[in-house]
């Protein structure tokens, strides 16, 4: 290094500090250094104005101050104090505790911190403290402060209590370190901040502007002063993400060109007019949502999720048919062979009065049946192939596949499903119709499947019977299996689903493998019992399924792997062991693989579980509305859990909870949609603070909702 370069690097580093902006980094900022500076970038906090978006996750109302006289021990109180003396003392194991004595008008109290000596460089005589802790008898009362601040030497009469700001932290900054340094340059900051939305927004949002917000957060006069704050931030990062989203879908729109094709009403017609049922609206609305997809110009990408039963299948009939009258061909692809075969045999049933027979193509078909499926696919015939993976190996050739219909399509990789959307005709890529079974809320929906249109089928079908659910504890244990045993004996069939598959010594979980063994010895004696469980060869597994649907096997003792099964409308009955171990949304999708036929069905959640779990439980018990389990079961477990992490897509919101603020949520996606129907490009002169929020804020959210 040149002589020249070390002076330079002096200067820069014995020179004045810059003045503040909110791109200062955070290396100029008073007690921050490179460990500290490295500390906060892993908060996200890289210069001055991150200070102000790192907000608070939770708050200590401080507010209300009690007096020391009247602390009671065992009360959660917040004490303002002024010390009067302090020391550390050592005790027997080692640990140094801090403590101090602090008084007002009324009393005494005794402070103590435990391996925190170093207070005692910070906290002297004179100075007044606020408190808030739970105060414990020890030697008389004793306070350990959860939270606290030293206001200094003051005049009693100006101090007063206060909302505690607590922040998220890291290793190497403690909350009250965070709190000191967003308090100290707070002042400073706030000025600088513009407001980037529009007047006419902000009023309509009902939402307060943005410096006031970051000042209501920070520092609150009260719980509901920083809730009001919240709010506006909350609202404008989800305000973004609908906007970022609807503008990526419109581009990836006029990207995928498609094939119009023309609603000729000829087969569609036919099986409407032949259907043994009336669509619900919530059908109708879809079918007419797909229509106007197909016949335009631009490839359809759209995701159809409905509850178990909610009529998927039928939809995506509909869909199929208006692409094969067109002259073209259509792929329905399922996870399982089993759900493949159940797929044709009702594509065969509701289609043979219109002469249009599936094509099956599973991996368990011989040569010969496998030659004639490929010859017909490869034909330029119109025609409906329903099939598993087996759709996308490299010797199936279609001849002009315009559909492709994707069900459950969290259960196929990205790959998977881009190496069926790349069979089209001369590469060109079919449009796409995702399913599921997992019912969320429709704005969680478009959060989380910002790149798709989304239709939603929140109607059951007329006729379908409700099914009975009920929780039992483990004392009602043997009237429940003789209840399950007297519905046997009526013909019908059950299922009991454990949630492990083997005992270990690490719970005393009831599994799969040794209740078998007890229910064929004990209640369940003399009856026709299976197991099934994840371990076994997808061969025997399928085997044990096509024993169960053909009646062959009565009772079907299983873990989840039968959570997306094959309809049996002769199982009437589920039983659920250890019914707190499953979400919500998984109960009830165990659920509906009973009640698929006209019989009564039944499902027994059997276990003695604690009251939290117990009130869980009576949701689904009081409930068989998909989309509300659903929303409760996000609330109670969050989304990742739900989804799984990469499965839904989520980004990780700073400030938003896209469940627990789901009326937020709505409210800024249509502040989203009726702004870009106004400004589509956001070039007018009102919108600049909006244009650079996006680009500068929110850019990165476009990488987070990708579904593929």
């Amino acid at each position: 290094m040149s002589q020249e370069d070390g002076g330079e690097r002096r200067r820069r580093r014995t020179g004045p500090p810059p003045r503040l902006t909110l791109d200062t980094p955070v290396t100029y900022l008073k007690g921050v250094g490179p460990a500290r500076a490295e500390s906060l970038a892993r908060l996200g906090i890289r210069v001055a104005g991150d200070l102000l978006r790192h907000v608070p996750h939770r708050y200590e109302d401080a507010s209300t101050v009690t007096p020391i006289a009247h602390a009671a021990v065992g009360a959660d109180v917040t004490v303002l104090g002024q010390v009067i003396a302090t020391g550390v003392l050592p005790t027997r194991k080692g640990l140094r505790v801090f403590q101090a004595v602090i008084k007002d008008a009324s009393g005494l109290l005794e402070l103590a911190w435990p391996g925190q000596p170093f207070l005692e460089r910070t906290i002297t005589k004179g100075d007044w403290l606020l408190c808030t802790g739970e105060v414990r008898f020890h030697h008389g009362r004793r306070l350990q402060p959860r939270e606290f601040v030293n206001l200094g030497p003051g005049d009693e009469s100006t101090l007063e209590g206060r909302v505690l700001a607590v922040y998220p932290a890291t290793e190497g900054l403690s909350v009250r370190w965070l709190r000191t340094l967003v308090e100290q340059h707070l002042d400073a900051l706030l000025p600088l901040v513009k407001e980037p939305l529009p007047p006419a927004l902000l009023a309509d949002a009902q939402v307060v502007p943005l410096p006031d917000a970051l000042r209501r957060v920070h520092r609150p006069a009260s719980v509901a002063d920083a809730r009001i704050g919240r709010t506006r931030l909350a609202w404008e990062e989800l305000f973004c993400v609908h906007l970022l989203h609807r503008r990526a879908n419109e581009v990836a729109r006029e990207a995928r060109t498609g094939t119009p094709f023309e609603n000729r009403r000829l087969l569609t017609r036919q099986l409407r007019d032949m259907l043994p049922f009336d669509l619900t609206g919530a059908q109708k609305r879809a079918v007419r949502e797909i229509v106007s997809d197909l016949c335009s110009p631009r490839r359809m990408h759209r995701l159809l999720q409905g509850d178990v039963g909610s009529g998927k299948t039928v939809v995506a009939l509909f869909a199929s048919l208006l692409v094969m009258e067109n002259g073209w061909q259509a792929a329905m692809m399922a996870p399982t062979e089993l759900l493949a075969e159940q797929h044709a045999r009702t594509a065969e049933r509701l289609l043979a009065p219109l002469g249009v027979t599936p094509v099956l193509l599973t991996g368990r078909l011989g040569a010969k049946d496998r030659r004639a499926a490929l010859t017909r696919l490869a034909s330029v015939e119109p025609v409906l192939a329903v099939g598993t993976h087996a759709l996308f190996q490299a010797d199936v050739a279609f001849a002009r596949l315009g559909l492709v219909v994707i069900d459950e399509q969290h259960r196929f990789g990205v790959e998977q499903r881009a190496a069926l959307g790349a069979k089209g005709a001369d590469g060109a890529q079919p449009d796409v119709l995702l399913m599921t079974a997992t019912p969320i809320p429709r704005s969680l929906a478009l959060t989380l499947y910002g790149d798709l249109d989304v239709s939603t089928l929140d109607e059951r079908p007329p006729g379908r019977q409700p099914i009975t659910t009920v929780h039992r504890r483990e004392a009602a244990r043997a009237r429940v299996f003789e209840f399950v045993r007297s519905e046997l004996e009526a013909g019908r069939q059950a299922y009991v689903v454990y949630p492990v598959i083997e005992a270990s010594e690490k719970t005393d979980l009831k599994d799969a493998t040794t209740m078998y063994e007890a229910l064929v010895a004990g209640p369940l004696a003399g009856t026709r019992v299976a197991l099934l469980h994840g371990r076994l060869p997808v061969d025997e597994r399928d085997t044990i399924m096509r024993a169960f649907r053909d009646g062959e096997i009565q009772v079907l003792v299983a873990t989840t792997v039968i959570e997306v099964g094959i309809d049996v409308p002769n199982a009437t009955v589920m039983v659920i062991e250890h019914p707190e171990r499953f979400g919500l949304s998984q109960l009830h999708q165990l659920r509906g693989r009973v009640g698929r036929g006209p019989g009564q069905s039944y499902c027994i959640l059997l276990g003695d579980v604690g009251t939290e779990a117990g009130a869980r439980l009576q949701i689904i018990v009081g409930s068989d509305d998909g989309f509300e389990i659903a929303r409760a079961d996000l609330r109670l477990r969050g989304m990742g859990d739900l989804f799984g992490a990469r499965q839904s897509g989520l980004p990780a919101f700073r400030i938003a909870d896209p469940v627990q603020d789901e009326d937020l949520n709505e409210s800024a996606r249509v502040a989203a949609e009726q702004l870009l129907e106004r400004d589509p490009m956001l070039s007018r002169s009102e919108h600049a603070g909006l244009r650079q929020l996006l680009t500068v804020g929110y850019q990165r959210a476009l990488e987070l909702f990708r579904v593929g």
